[in-house]
């Protein structure tokens, strides 16, 4: 968005110049006056209607699947929930502006994001209503939903073409969405080429707080589970995930369940410790439980690397399957 501001100001800089300058060509026919944006009506995920006076050029996210998807598509918001977090967590999609933090996810401050004068606010339904009640006094809300584990992967397309319509990037969303394909028949192809079709794929990622240490499943009804099943891999989590991202929930004893040949695929992340427990030197290189899991002792852990959002969009995507085939075929 910065680029296309300091574009159209440049734009404006030279034609007051002409215009200071003197000519003595005729005035342009009013007729020639370029025409204004079109009106935009959408329904967000919420089923609320939202009209925009034309495409949103001052957006702001307030959850980081819906910031990954504004700034793939050419749409820099200036205002984003927790900053920092989305940088140590979302390096894949990086930000390239400083935008305002506008507080945290689940509940950003409102004297910040009007003091932003937004076009658009694209919010997670997984915002408080009393929050997004709010938020619309400011602006135009458009909620998208971040998840849901009946098809994660037709959700996060539906998220980004809505994104699009609202910003004016639908030719970049249809780019995005066909380079996700490309990738995903690139990534079957080599599994299959390496003679890994239908292998069993646990991926999850846990946490160490206070000494307990909590392992959440990704299951079918995640996007990277989905993303998985694409690629032609079975996901050999047998725990029932919630209904929204697809993420169940279990322990260290939990995974003495899933099956010898299991390939078992993380993401942490250096940058928030209690998130290694599976690394090297993690809290649980010493348990005797996950150091006698026959997938441990075959070296059939994969720690893939840190700065793939989990809940993305398709660059992310794209990202976890270039490093789960490098890591499954090497």
């Amino acid at each position: 968005m910065r680029r296309l501001l300091m574009t159209a100001a440049a734009a404006t800089v030279a034609a007051l110049a002409l215009t200071a300058c003197g000519t003595t060509e005729p005035a342009a026919d009013s007729s020639e006056a370029p025409k204004s944006a079109e009106p935009i009506t959408l329904t967000d995920a919420s089923g609320t209607k939202v009209e925009l006076d034309g495409p949103a050029k001052k957006v702001i996210g307030t959850e980081w699947h819906e910031v990954e998807l504004l700034i793939s598509l050419g749409v820099d918001p200036v205002g984003v929930a927790d900053v920092k977090g989305y940088k140590t967590w979302d390096s894949v999609v990086p930000l390239k502006n400083e935008p305002k933090d506008i507080g945290t996810r689940g509940e950003p401050s409102m004297d910040t994001v009007a003091a932003l004068a937004p076009d658009l606010i694209v919010a997670s339904t997984d915002l408080p209503p009393a929050a997004v009640k709010q938020l619309r006094k400011v602006a135009p809300v458009l909620e998208v939903r971040s998840a849901n584990a009946a098809d994660p992967v037709k959700q996060m397309t539906e998220n980004l073409a809505l994104i699009a319509k609202a910003t004016g990037t639908t030719d970049r969303a249809d780019e995005l969405k066909k380079e996700f394909d490309a990738k995903v028949a690139e990534g079957k192809k080599a599994l299959a080429d390496a003679g890994l079709g239908g292998a069993e794929v646990a991926f999850a990622d846990g946490y160490d707080i206070s000494n307990q240490v909590s392992v959440r499943p990704f299951t079918s009804g995640s996007l990277i589970g989905a993303v998985n099943e694409r690629l032609g891999l079975k996901n050999a989590w047998t725990v029932e995930g919630d209904k929204d991202y697809g993420l169940g929930t279990t322990d260290v004893e939990g995974l003495t369940k899933l099956g010898d040949d299991v390939r078992f695929a993380f993401i942490a992340n250096d940058g928030d410790k209690s998130s290694t427990p599976f690394t090297e030197g993690g809290s649980l290189s010493e348990d005797k439980v996950w150091t006698t899991l026959p997938f441990v002792k075959k070296g059939n852990v994969h720690r893939l690397p840190d700065g793939i959002w989990m809940f993305g969009g398709q660059k992310s995507m794209e990202a976890y399957i270039d490093a789960l085939v490098g890591e499954l075929t090497k």
